[in-house]
């Protein structure tokens, strides 16, 4: 169902448009977790380190998807808010043009480059076969993952959060079963983790775009629709490219963590491969959450509602605060039993590490929510400079402090340091940032 996000109390129009969002990025998380923990519980703790490792690169990918969702998404949003929804149509048909582009150039990239890239991070022999493995397996499925992220724009753009929830509950959900039917009943090992994946998003892909695109299609518009249009792939690529490197300079940035980690050896490897599954969990939650208020903010925007906009980013600090509070207590209470999920014993130094990392980082989920709602806003009103030069700072201080930390007396604990130092010192920045928009100067419609 189609939403207006210009009218209505914002704080109740962020909390219904907004949870659903939260509950479907946990139900892709658990596309993650359900590999990670079958490939754990049922295969070995190498396969889990594989697992864990091949994702660090799929991540790459990710943001490149990510991107294209995102600006797809705020354009069409900015559109629909000033009821100009001849250009809204051809916008979304542009950036479907041109997401299926940079997928096919992916795939090509990926399929010539996996080898190096695992080389490139340190991947340990033991686990670089099945790394490898998973890796490929997974780019075969990258046109179901860009197009399933442009689908799920557009329901975003149109104010409908709770059909793509469904779908992921659904298809993530099903995934669980298929990784554990394919692991223990046909014994395919790592790939049947990967073919799963493969397998459930794609049907989740499918659906989603017959179910968007027959919907974009009843929206009454005047006269004949461009399917292409310059222009729109300019102001796409205005924000998406910022918008893919801010993601792929954090995976870049991942990856040389993790190549840190992986000289620690396999046990710390698997011990983090696990927690930052839970880690991801939370933090992809809480962006998903900033892109929500990215659309409440375009939509607003395109309509001249700049107060609205104000009272949406107060409301948005008031539900990433409410959310990271439980969610908190649980990480630093029952870190050891979740990171067991993923383990088969509960002592040793891979569950020390996984603990650990969990334990120092959570406390400071609500300074990094603090920064996702300013992102937010900043990424919905179109500012994409300020946006990137804040997440930058949290990157650059990340992997420049991980680096150093982790050849001090600190080992290991020092890479986990690095995470609370990054999002604080940035989030201040993107909250500056967001204090000194001058709202009546941005009308992008």
């Amino acid at each position: 169902m189609n939403k207006d996000l210009t009218t209505g109390k914002p704080e109740k129009v962020l909390w219904q448009f907004c949870l659903p969002l939260f509950g479907s990025i946990i139900f892709q998380q658990l596309y993650n977790i359900a590999d990670s923990f079958v490939a754990g519980k049922f295969i070995s703790d190498n396969a889990l380190a594989a697992v864990g490792n091949s994702y660090e690169i799929t991540l790459i990918f990710i943001a490149f998807a990510f991107g294209c969702n995102i600006a797809c998404s705020v354009i069409a949003a900015v559109l629909f808010g000033a009821k100009q929804h001849e250009n809204m149509k051809t916008a979304v048909y542009t950036s479907l043009i041109a997401s299926s582009a940079i997928c096919i150039i992916l795939m090509l990239i990926g399929m010539l480059c996996s080898d190096g890239l695992l080389r490139l991070i340190k991947t340990p022999d033991e686990v670089f076969a099945d790394s490898k493995l998973y890796l490929d397996i997974y780019i075969y499925g990258l046109p179901f993952v860009f197009l399933y992220n442009v689908a799920t724009g557009i329901f975003s753009a149109l104010g409908d959060s709770k059909t793509p929830f469904i779908f992921l509950a659904c298809s993530s959900t099903s995934n669980i079963a298929a990784d554990i039917l394919f692991v223990t009943a046909f014994d395919m090992g790592v790939a049947g983790v990967a073919w799963a994946t493969f397998l459930c998003q794609g049907v989740s892909c499918v659906l989603a775009l017959a179910v968007v695109l027959r919907r974009f299609e009843r929206i009454p518009t005047k006269g004949k629709v461009k399917v292409f249009s310059w222009n729109y792939l300019k102001r796409f690529a205005t924000i998406a490219i910022p918008s893919i490197l801010q993601q792929s300079f954090i995976s870049v940035g991942n990856i040389i963590i993790q190549s840190v980690i992986n000289s620690f050896g396999s046990a710390v490897m698997a011990g983090y491969s696990a927690a930052v599954k839970l880690n991801n969990m939370v933090i992809t939650s809480l962006t998903t959450i900033g892109n929500g208020i990215s659309n409440y903010t375009a939509q607003n925007l395109g309509a001249a509602k700049y107060d609205r906009i104000k009272a949406g980013f107060r409301a948005g600090l008031k539900l990433v605060g409410t959310l990271c509070v439980p969610l908190v207590l649980l990480y630093v209470i029952a870190s050891r039993p979740l990171v067991h999920i993923f383990l088969d014993s509960q002592v040793g130094l891979a569950m020390d590490t996984g603990v650990e990392f969990l334990r120092i980082i959570a406390p400071f989920y609500f300074v990094a929510s603090a920064k996702l709602v300013s992102d937010g806003v900043l990424r919905g009103a179109g500012l994409m400079k300020p946006f990137m030069t804040a997440t930058f700072t949290d990157l650059l201080l990340r992997v420049v402090l991980a680096e150093l930390l982790s050849r001090t007396a600190l080992g290991t604990t020092g890479i986990w340091i690095s995470w609370p130092i990054g999002w604080t010192i940035s989030m201040a920045l993107s909250v500056a940032f967001y204090s000194s928009i001058r709202w009546e100067r941005l009308y992008r419609a």
